[in-house]
């Protein structure tokens, strides 16, 4: 005997999305339906790809350091140093997007003979790898290239080898260009720390020479620094020679 049906209570009136979408039964439906997942997945790790890709990490790590060597710990706010990062990496990739719209984007939206799907990413990769090679070797990192592709290799590159920009993968650039700008963002802060850190330092010289043992050298060092850094125009010259450094 064949067992009863199992019915299950839906109390919250869920639809049933099989009777609605079809499944894919063809090569079409089923290529349709891997685009809008591949789509998804992009639109989710966008975030991630503007932060690997893009100017957004030297950026946001310059003005953290900043924030830590003036010595005002919650100010300005997370979120407004965020933003910031934001919009000056939007002005510094702004070129780049321009191109890839131009030349990518728009010809496949327009449906122009030749251009197809895989065709435009690659036009639009093409540009993103020029920006990331264009900034490694501005700052002349170029062993961090060699660094990840002699692991992704498994072997050494003999020195007189040449290697050309066709010759390292995608995989290969991205933690590269990575790691080539945390060591550029350190070296800026450390350039920013000096000076605060050389008013940290006479301020507590001054402090134990007056025998004033309990006062904290931070509490009083601080207008000072707050001080220097108005009458410098600290913001403008900080955002100024970030936004040289990628020119």
């Amino acid at each position: 005997a064949t067992p009863p049906p199992v019915t299950i209570d839906n109390p919250l009136q869920i639809p049933d999305l099989s009777r609605v979408v079809p499944p894919a039964t063809t090569r079409e439906g089923l290529s349709n339906t891997l685009q809008i997942f591949i789509i998804m997945t992009v639109l989710t790790l966008a975030p991630a790809i503007l932060v690997m890709t893009t100017s957004f990490t030297r950026i946001m790590i310059v003005l953290a350091l900043l924030r830590q060597a003036i010595g005002t710990q919650q100010l300005p706010p997370s979120q407004i140093l965020v933003g910031l990062s934001l919009f000056l990496t939007f002005l510094v990739m702004a070129p780049t997007y321009e191109k890839i719209h131009r030349e990518a984007i728009r010809p496949w939206l327009d449906n122009a003979p030749g251009m197809t799907q895989a065709g435009a990413l690659e036009i639009a990769n093409g540009h993103m790898r020029d920006f990331m090679f264009a900034q490694i070797e501005s700052v002349r990192n170029e062993e961090d290239i060699f660094l990840f592709l002699e692991y992704a290799r498994k072997e050494p590159i003999p020195v007189d080898q040449k290697i050309t920009r066709a010759d390292v993968p995608t995989l290969v650039l991205i933690p590269a260009f990575i790691l080539s700008e945390l060591k550029t963002s350190f070296i800026i802060g450390f350039r920013i720390y000096l000076p605060f850190l050389v008013i940290d330092m006479v301020v507590a010289t001054v402090l134990i020479s007056m025998g004033m043992m309990m006062l904290p050298p931070v509490l009083v060092s601080l207008p000072f620094k707050l001080l220097l850094f108005v009458l410098a125009d600290g913001w403008h010259l900080v955002v100024a020679s970030l936004l040289s450094g990628f020119a």
